[in-house]
Parts: structure tokens; C-alpha cells; sequence
């Protein structure tokens, strides 16, 4: 009689090959993830946090969310005793505070960084791009790590700026190059005029056609913020408003390649306009940008693209 072996048997008679721990790394890192600093309150109300990319969603119902936490750490008791925890989910901008939260010669963390207490008491970090505030769902131990379970009680939205991305090894910065290009003064005004009259011309022409009323009120309203500034505020919110004026723009377009694209413009214009142009209150701008808004609510693309060109040609002219 003929012994069959089934496959399951079969690999479990087999010899596992033996995995190396720098080439495991090494391949993990092939596979790029985002950057989030977790943090919790201690026993004594203070804050405390580090840099993780291991976070991850779990579930939609209910909503759950995980990260892992190396045995090793100096925070497995203040996690481990915490009810609570917050997801910061770091922006391009913010490698800084990732290389801050991931040092271990620096004692107090949250020392000059802006945060605030999130409505179950957990520290929630200014200008991330967003923030899940979570009660403790479940812990477990795996291998060298805990990971921890949390459900997600309260969460935020915040900058428009692209994701701080880690990527074999090194933060890989998504529009690196063009936005080193602009600050070394290598992309000419013509070359990036050309680009905006090109790409938000054509937005401009497809929201004629698709946009609904709340995108054009969303339009208008970053009209209305740009206007409303005063000589009190800052070159960052200045830039924020006018980054909000195109990036609505690009949403009532409807088309997703192309707002991609104007992701990517965005972040160009908020380096030219912090390194290079710095930008300056124009007044003498402000009915350009209405112009804009009336044609779209016009639906009148020809209107709409020559008010672009109107106003980026003046723009260019000396105040």
C-alpha cells in the first residue's frame, strides 16, 4: 500500500531556511510607509511620544487602528499603562519632529513643539496632517515588539502638504526634486508660469463643466481668506491661503491625475514663496481673483483661464 503525503505535511518536514536580520530589514524597506509620531500622557499628566512608522489600519467597524512597539523602548510602561493613545501622521515638512521624537538624547520631546490636549486627554501635534485619538482596544506580544490595538474615538484633519514618506533607509521627500530645483533658482519664473497657466488653465476649464456649487462656494471662500489677511499675519498663513485658493481649484476639476499634478505645483509655490518670491500683500490682486470665481460661477472656461493669465501676468510685475 502506497503511503500518500499530504503538501502540509510535506512542508512541515521541511528545513526553513534560516532569515537574515540585515537583509530582512533591508527588504522591509523596500515597501514605503508613512511617518506618524504616537503619543500618550503618563501617570503624571505629562506628554510623551516616538517616532513610528509601523502604524496601520485594522478595521472600518469599529474603527481600529495598531502600531508596534519595540520591547526595548524606554515607553513600553507608559504605553503599557496608558488607556489611551494618539496617532500624529507627519507631514513633508515636519522631518524635523520625526528626527526629534526618534532621538534618544533629547529628554523632553514636546519641548517648543506645538500640541494640545485632544478630547480624551492625549497630546495631538499641531499642523499634522491628521490625528486619530484612540482608546486602548487590545494589546499583544510579538516577538521583539507589543503591538498595540486602538480604537479610534476622535479624529482631525490638518495641513494639505504631502506625506513625510520613509522609503528604503531615508525619508523619501515626494517632490524633492522640483522643490530643490526652485530654491536653488533653477526652475526660471517663465518655465513655472508656462507650468500654472498650463495645468490650472485646464482645471479651471474642466470646473466650468463639473464643479458643483460647494466647491465654487469653497473657491470663494479662499478668495475671501486671502482678503481678509492683515498686516499681522505671517508669511506661513499668507502662503496657506494661497495655496488653498489653488488647491480648490484642482478639486472642483475632477480629475484625479491632474490633481496630483497640482499637489505637486502647490508644494513648489509654498517653496518659491517662502525661498524666493517672498510673497507680499497685493491688494491690486484681489479683483483678478474674483474675476476668477465669476467666470466659474459662470461657467464660462475661456473667462475663467484668461482671469488665470491676468492674474499670474501681474503677479510678475514689479509693485
Amino acid at each position: 500500500m502506497t503511503e500518500v503525503i499530504s503538501p502540509a505535511a510535506e512542508f512541515a518536514g521541511m528545513h526553513s531556511p534560516v532569515i537574515d536580520p540585515k537583509l530582512f530589514r533591508q527588504l522591509l524597506g523596500c515597501f514605503p510607509t508613512g511617518v506618524a509620531v504616537i503619543t500618550t500622557a503618563g501617570a503624571d499628566g505629562r506628554p510623551t511620544g516616538l517616532t513610528c512608522n509601523s502604524f496601520s489600519s485594522v478595521s472600518l467597524e469599529p474603527p481600529l487602528v495598531l502600531f508596534s512597539l519595540r520591547k526595548a523602548s524606554s515607553l513600553v510602561s507608559a504605553f503599557s499603562e496608558a488607556e489611551a493613545f494618539a496617532i500624529n501622521i507627519l507631514s513633508q515638512r515636519q522631518d524635523a519632529l520625526s528626527g526629534r521624537f526618534a532621538s534618544s538624547k533629547i529628554a523632553d520631546k514636546f519641548e517648543g513643539v506645538g500640541w494640545r490636549s485632544g478630547p480624551l486627554g492625549m497630546p495631538i501635534i499641531e499642523d499634522c496632517q491628521a490625528s486619530f485619538e484612540c482608546s486602548v482596544y487590545a494589546r499583544h506580544d510579538a516577538g521583539d515588539h507589543y503591538i498595540f490595538i486602538g480604537e479610534v474615538k476622535h479624529m482631525g484633519e490638518g495641513s494639505a502638504d504631502h506625506a513625510l514618506v520613509f522609503y528604503k533607509g531615508a525619508y523619501m521627500m515626494l517632490a524633492e526634486s522640483l522643490r530643490t530645483l526652485v530654491v536653488q533658482g533653477k526652475l526660471g519664473s517663465a518655465d513655472l508660469d508656462e507650468a500654472y497657466r498650463t495645468l490650472y488653465g485646464t482645471l479651471l476649464r474642466l470646473a466650468c463643466e463639473r464643479a458643483s456649487e460647494a466647491e465654487l462656494d469653497a473657491v470663494e471662500a479662499a478668495v475671501n481668506e486671502i482678503e481678509r489677511h492683515g498686516p499681522e499675519d505671517t508669511l506661513a498663513q499668507r502662503i496657506e491661503s494661497a495655496s488653498r485658493f489653488f488647491s480648490a481649484i484642482a478639486a472642483s476639476g475632477h480629475n484625479e491625475a491632474l490633481i496630483l499634478m497640482a499637489q505637486t505645483m502647490t508644494t513648489v509655490l509654498r517653496e518659491r514663496m517662502t525661498h524666493v518670491v517672498p510673497m507680499r500683500p497685493r491688494p491690486d490682486l484681489f479683483p483678478i481673483r474674483r474675476k476668477v470665481v465669476l467666470c466659474l460661477r459662470q461657467r464660462d472656461p475661456d473667462g475663467a483661464a484668461g482671469a488665470l493669465d491676468e492674474l499670474i501676468t501681474k503677479l510678475r510685475e514689479p509693485v
